[in-house]
């Protein structure tokens, strides 16, 4: 964990209220992990803005990309941000997916920007040799992650809610199709899509890794803002995840 400056690169909306930005940030580009976030400083620090926690979407030699939407001041004033501009980062921090060396088939599940850190993590599989599929649900076609941006080689079968694009339906009425070639599930998105993926667990048979998205103060462990309950006790999602296995969770305690 690092607190470093970074400088932004490009910083593009690639569907309604969403954004793409690359940053210049050594350190976190060489030793980035997928699955792992990043704590931005949103605001000048006069501000007393929080830090927001962003999943590391992609890496490139000394460039990190982050996704985001727009949902209040602090990524309203990121979505500002122009190149050149100077952004405040603290990481690479928590811990990473883990793919089991003799896995050959990866399934990922990604819903809405859900898709952030499963980019990084199907570039880092692919490396490995292993063959991927993404499927990836989102309410229509418009606000669907561009397919421009998919990384070569990946099976990419998109889903939406009104079946503008792709297949009709949410992305876990998917799931268990595609399970079946699979050795590994590893999933990011809404809590909602979890608890439908938990509620499947017995036909899914598979091991699954889910990447918790919530609210965080600090994003090292300090301030146990983002604690929850586990069948393995009480958990900080920052310090302890944000990667976890999806049956360890207990959703029905999440809202």
């Amino acid at each position: 964990m690092k607190q470093s400056s970074a400088t932004v690169v490009s910083n593009r909306e690639i569907s309604p209220n969403t954004y793409l930005m690359w940053v210049e940030a050594t350190h976190i580009a060489t030793s980035a992990k997928p699955g792992q976030f990043l704590m931005v400083q949103c605001g000048h620090k006069h501000d007393l803005l929080l830090r927001r926690p962003f999943s590391i979407h992609r890496v490139s030699k000394k460039q990190v990309a982050f996704l985001f939407n727009v949902v209040g001041q602090g990524t309203q004033w990121l979505s500002t941000r122009r190149k050149k501009d100077q952004l405040n980062l603290l990481g690479p921090l928590g811990k990473e997916f883990s793919i089991t060396p003799s896995a050959c088939n990866i399934l990922l599940v990604g819903g809405g920007t859900g898709i952030a850190p499963l980019v990084f993590l199907a570039e880092y599989a692919q490396s490995q040799g292993k063959s991927t599929t993404l499927l990836l649900g989102a309410s229509t076609g418009e606000s669907l992650y561009p397919s421009s941006l998919i990384p070569h080689g990946i099976t990419f079968v998109p889903i939406t809610e009104d079946g503008s694009q792709g297949r009709k339906g949410s992305v876990t009425d998917f799931v268990l199709e595609h399970q079946a070639q699979s050795d590994q599930v590893f999933t990011c998105g809404p809590i909602s899509m979890y608890k439908a993926m938990a509620a499947q667990m017995q036909l899914l048979k598979k091991s699954v890794q889910v990447s918790l998205e919530v609210r965080m103060g600090c994003g090292f462990g300090i301030c146990y803002g983002c604690t929850i309950r586990t069948r393995n006790g009480l958990r900080q999602v920052c310090k302890d995840g944000p990667i976890f296995a999806l049956q360890d969770v207990l959703w029905d305690e999440l809202y």
